[in-house]
């Protein structure tokens, strides 16, 4: 999936980056524990259409004591990922980004030595990034890449008392932009732990919400988008609900794509996912409308030499070079990477 864009699409745009397009082309980033043994299995068969990265932990979903088996399954699995690519049984290309969720700074030089992923690994998660590890993390990130030769790229996930506490969450919020700022080409996303910060503050959300209705967690979100927005690509929060036994029980989807509608609002691209049910509903939200595309392209391509100002192609909107310029940046990156939409919303989400 990851190499399925059209770039013909990207033409209309400046120069984008491929950290940059990388960022957009996560989509739903599944977790899953690095114990799970079926990994290359799965990957090899190319079981899930949508998947497009994924997330093997070492963190919560390890329990304690167990970090060296899970380990060494992680050596199994790329080493069966490698061997499957060499034997033509799956192309490189057609493997989604995979990341590592450590627990620790040092864990990444600990999975380095102990795995050869032979260029399948995509980079590591740093999770309850905070001033007390995030140089730490950072450094060992770096290290790992001039070690292996290549960019392996970060993705820290700020969830940590620091920033939900308010007291702390400017101040905190700033000094991690600027620590991150000197590593700023290998950061290829910042996630939100949004469920750290609602068992914070002893509250979740019914599959009738979204966590945009829990006013202090809505409040956190908020103020990390004020502050890393502009410069990098900011993912959502995890849904919680997904398919049942139920098949025909569709409203862990309804409630998805409502949460979906206020992430892309709010600017946040991509979602954090725990089951391939979801991956399909991710996708078909971050494509983008035929209006959007459309105004998109017409501001990309302004043709007027007198006015900076005219009305949509729906004709119902007002379209303003200096002010919807970004976004229609953001609106062709994202058409190229997941589609413009049908006339009707896709339903089929088996």
């Amino acid at each position: 999936m990851k190499n399925i864009i059209n770039r013909k699409i990207l033409a209309s745009c400046s120069k984008v980056k491929e950290r940059d397009l990388t960022a957009y082309s996560l989509g739903g980033l599944m977790y899953t524990p690095a114990h799970n043994d079926k990994v290359a299995e799965f990957l090899t068969a190319k079981k899930y259409q949508h998947l497009r990265s994924l997330a093997l932990c070492l963190e919560d979903a390890i329990a304690d004591g167990s970090e060296e088996e899970a380990v060494k399954q992680l050596k199994t699995t790329f080493s069966e990922l490698k061997k499957n690519v060499h034997d033509g049984r799956i192309l490189k290309d057609d493997l989604p980004y995979i990341f590592i969720r450590v627990k620790y700074p040092e864990q990444i030089s600990k999975v380095l030595e102990e795995t050869d992923d032979d260029g399948i690994l995509s980079g590591f998660i740093f999770p309850k990034f905070d001033m007390s590890n995030a140089r730490a993390y950072l450094e060992e990130i770096t290290k790992a890449s001039e070690r292996t030769g290549r960019v392996l790229y970060a993705m820290p996930i700020i969830e940590s008392r620091a920033v939900s506490d308010l007291r702390s969450r400017v101040t905190t919020l700033l000094t991690l932009k600027d620590v991150i700022d000197s590593y700023r080409d290998i950061i290829v996303n910042i996630r939100i732990g949004g469920n750290d910060f609602c068992s914070r503050f002893g509250v979740r959300r019914s599959i009738n919400d979204t966590i945009y209705d829990i006013a202090a967690v809505n409040a956190v979100i908020s103020d990390i988008v004020n502050v890393f927005a502009e410069d990098y690509v900011i993912s959502a929060p995890v849904w919680d609900y997904f398919e049942g036994s139920d098949r025909n029980d569709t409203s862990w989807a309804e409630g998805l794509r409502k949460e979906m509608h206020m992430d892309i609002l709010n600017g946040l691209v991509g979602k954090t996912a725990i089951h391939p049910s979801q991956l399909p509903v991710i996708d078909e939200l971050l494509a983008v409308s035929p209006e959007d595309y459309k105004d998109a392209c017409e501001l990309l391509n302004w043709k007027d030499t007198a006015l900076a100002v005219a009305k949509g192609t729906a004709g119902n909107r007002m379209n303003e070079l200096a002010v919807h310029r970004n976004w229609a940046g953001r609106i062709l990156i994202r058409a190229a990477v997941y589609g413009i939409k049908e006339t009707e919303r896709i339903t089929d989400i088996a």
